[in-house]
């Protein structure tokens, strides 16, 4: 079984060939043997409004297929504009609602951003994860921060209670200790060299988990298979499948994210209790899904 942790309904292309219905995202969930996706907003986020997809309509899909979509609420940080704003209303409604998590999270803000924290405690305090985007430049959109990644570090140090699930090309960059300057925001290519700041960050507090969805996750596992092994051995019952999936289109083919959790089971090559962590019981477990 598979539970995708990162699916998307509305549009990213111009192409309005590729808007992603719910009668889509179960195609490509039919196609692709997958049983539950958790939806992600992101049009609360003005950077992220090219998606047109708001938590509204991420429930309205979810509430057409309650056994297979589990919804995801989206707050913009810099509501009220105060480092002390009570979200409590809307968090309130939106988990009394059946949202499970907050995301998809990518304001272009430091990640310790005193608006950004005080939302994470808030998601904290009702149980709702937060699954972020980190993309290292100054356009566009995804969380900021430094080499070595000490802004997630502090907000992970800061909130406690609350699960941060990493994600985007910046986060999964940062798996070497080696990371080139033109290469954080993309797709790093060649052996990881130890000492990165996400295994150590995963090692360290109980509360950073990852999902392993898009090019982003997707190259980090696979740019050194040998590492890239050890890495979902190691953190087993923390790390997620995921898709990412953002094109109508991709129904038409095997999703490499899909192909490559596929070829673990398939080749052996972690425990099957591992293999069913990464699939769906971390993922259960986390949302409190069945």
């Amino acid at each position: 079984m598979l539970i995708d942790v990162h699916g998307h309904i509305g549009r990213v292309l111009p192409d309005r060939r590729e808007f992603i219905d719910a009668v889509n995202l179960i195609a490509k969930m039919d196609a692709w043997g997958i049983a539950k996706t958790c939806v992600l907003a992101l049009s609360e986020h003005p950077e992220g409004a090219y998606l047109e997809s708001d938590t509204e309509d991420v429930l309205a899909a979810c509430g057409r297929y309650p056994d297979r979509l589990i919804p995801f609420c989206l707050i913009d940080p810099r509501y009220g504009n105060r480092p002390d704003m009570d979200f409590s209303h809307l968090l309130e409604e939106y988990t009394a609602r059946g949202c499970k998590g907050l995301g998809e999270f990518l304001p272009k803000l430091d990640f310790d951003d005193q608006r950004c924290l005080n939302l994470y405690r808030q998601a904290g305090d009702f149980g709702l994860p937060v699954l972020f985007d980190m993309q290292d430049r100054t356009e566009g959109y995804g969380l900021r921060d430094d080499y070595g990644l000490p802004r997630l570090e502090h907000a992970l140090q800061n909130c406690p209670d609350t699960v941060f699930v990493g994600h985007g090309p910046t986060f999964w960059a940062e798996i070497s200790a080696d990371v080139p300057a033109d290469q954080r925001a993309g797709y790093p290519k060649g052996p990881v060299a130890p000492g990165g700041a996400v295994p150590r960050l995963m090692r360290t507090y109980p509360n950073l988990w990852a999902d392993i969805s898009a090019g982003s996750g997707y190259n980090a596992m696979t740019r050194d298979p040998s590492f890239g092994i050890e890495f979902l051995d190691e953190f087993q019952d923390k790390l997620m499948f995921g898709t990412d999936s953002c094109k109508r289109s991709d129904v038409d083919s095997v999703y490499p994210n899909v192909a490559f959790v596929r070829e673990l089971r398939d080749r052996n090559k972690l425990p099957e209790d591992a293999i069913e962590k990464i699939e769906w019981r971390n993922a259960a477990q986390l949302l409190d899904v069945g």
